[in-house]
């Protein structure tokens, strides 16, 4: 099984309930074994500052699926929480972000590991050191305590 960190975020529909459910939601996943999870966080969204604050977590899993299939199966999660992509860093209901899968480096049109939003976020930041060491190597580089 490979390890993968997944970033969560929610605005609406009552948050708080939207990222603990994703995080059932990926527990109960069949190919997904939930290891870590993170307190909850509250910050101030990205882009556009005419909307709620955001709820977000980390979660460190493990996985049998491909980075592309893990993506798949967290948009469906997405979906069941009514995730609709209107604008760019807008509202939602549920964001659910692979932020590292292993050692995996890639960017392709649908997924770029690690995510490259990672060192601008302290929303993702303070959650992930929570669950995981600052040693932790995000890029070939660069250490999680690099971020701080």
């Amino acid at each position: 099984m490979k390890h993968a960190f997944i970033g969560i975020g929610s605005n609406l529909d009552s948050p708080i309930t939207q990222v603990r459910g994703a995080i059932e939601d990926i527990k109960s996943h069949n190919k997904i074994k939930l290891l870590k999870s993170s307190s909850l966080y509250k910050s101030k969204p990205v882009g556009p500052q005419d909307q709620d604050d955001f709820i977000n977590a980390v979660v460190k899993i493990a996985t049998t699926l491909s980075p592309l299939q893990l993506l798949g199966e967290l948009q469906k999660i997405e979906y069941l929480h009514h995730r609709k992509r209107l604008k760019k860093w807008g509202p939602r209901s549920l964001d659910l972000d692979i932020l590292m899968f292993e050692n995996t480096v890639m960017r392709t049109k649908k997924l770029t590991l690690p995510h490259p939003e990672i060192s601008r976020r302290d929303f993702v930041i303070v959650p992930l050191l929570e669950i995981t060491h600052k040693n932790l190597v995000i890029t070939k580089n660069k250490k999680l305590r690099d971020y701080l």
